[in-house]
């Protein structure tokens, strides 16, 4: 697994974009760098900041015997769904991880992917994201049943490793194979550092990679754990709003690509079962006197009509635009243009974005694009 000659092992990538989570980075390569099953290789990939490039390739110009940094310019258009694109072109490993670039994995979490690879008909193995809140604690009125919002394995999920849909994606693996048969990540969907939070790509790809490889198995194992900072503007519930309302448009570009019937079938189950099932655990925790219980059903009421108001929407001006994001293969480095472009898409989601609100509330704005 050491060796950098072999094809097999894992290439985790990181993908970053602003100097402010400099520390942050610094600690996700150190928790790669720690890992009980040594990664082949780390790719930095940098969204369209020189300085932050040139800082980070010279802090890991210096190479170690067993493992290797290397830091790459995004090649695509801006946003993280290029940004992991360029990094899996790049990728020399049978096994490609990601790892959000605020975030820090626990030392087994590649041993557990790897674990799962060993059944030939999986093609992505996913893990359990944990929130690590900048205020040391979990806002009262915040409910587990929505820690999506904050990039985390929310309530509602099955323990243990189990069949899924989709995984998330800033803890994920996938056989390198699996962007041969379905292509990269759809750039006309998900994160943009000048844009609303939407999201969605994985969900999109995962959906996508099933088509083209109906045998495939997709896994979610929870003993591959990351821990992930949620700033304090993540904790406000302005930013809750904002990022429900995201993922609502980003919900109506998925069933666009993919169709409803798949795009929505674990979000029938959530919000038909999981999200009931959290008003009542808040309203029987309030009539106790139990601190938050009423905000979190409160929430909870909240979150799904803003989700619905923003898929609702995006529903409307997709079908306006009258026009669907595309994708394309993933050529690896060396022998093309690495990554996927895609101008329709970007199309779609200004549309479904719209220019008026290019940039989102105070709360998303201090972020950056709240990635």
């Amino acid at each position: 697994m050491n060796d950098r000659t072999s094809p097999y092992g894992f290439s985790v990538v990181i993908c970053v974009y602003t100097e402010d989570r400099w520390e942050d980075i610094l600690a996700a390569v150190d928790s790669v760098r720690k890992q009980s099953l040594p990664a082949l290789e780390t790719l930095l990939v940098v969204d369209h900041n020189e300085r932050l490039l040139t800082r980070l390739t010279e802090e890991y110009a210096e190479p170690r015997p067993t493992e290797e940094v290397r830091v790459l310019a995004n090649a695509g258009p801006r946003g993280l769904s290029a940004g992991r694109n360029t990094g899996i072109a790049a990728a020399r490993g049978e096994f490609v991880a990601f790892l959000d670039d605020d975030a820090v994995a626990e030392r087994d979490w590649l041993h557990h992917f790897a674990t799962a690879y060993d059944d030939p008909r999986v093609m992505a193995v996913g893990g359990r994201t944990l929130p690590a809140w900048a205020s040391g604690h979990r806002p009262a009125w915040f409910p587990e049943e929505f820690d999506w919002v904050v990039g985390c394995t929310y309530r509602g999920l099955p323990p243990g490793r189990v069949r899924v849909r989709n995984l998330l994606g800033g803890n994920a693996s996938f056989r390198r194979t699996a962007f041969d048969a379905a292509g990269g990540f759809a750039t006309g969907i998900g994160r943009d550092g000048d844009r609303r939070p939407l999201g969605g790509e994985e969900t999109e790809l995962c959906i996508r990679l099933s088509k083209a490889v109906p045998e495939a198995v997709l896994l979610i194992d929870d003993r591959a754990v990351i821990h992930h900072k949620v700033p304090p503007v993540r904790e406000r519930f302005a930013y809750f709003r904002t990022r429900v309302y995201a993922e609502g448009l980003s919900k109506a570009l998925v069933a666009r690509s993919v169709g409803a019937q798949k795009g929505l079938e674990s979000e029938r189950r959530y919000t038909t079962r999981v999200l009931p099932a959290g008003v009542l655990r808040g309203m029987r925790d309030a009539l106790r006197g139990r601190s938050g219980g009423a905000g979190r059903a409160g929430a909870i009421v909240t979150g799904v009509t803003v989700a619905a108001g923003g898929y609702a929407l995006g529903t409307l001006r997709a079908r306006r635009h009258g026009t669907t994001f595309s994708w394309g293969p993933i050529e690896r480095a060396g022998d093309g243009t690495a990554g996927a472009t895609d101008t329709t898409g970007t199309a779609l989601t200004r549309a479904l974005v719209g220019d008026a609100e290019a940039r989102p509330a105070d709360a998303v704005a201090s972020e950056g694009g709240a990635r």
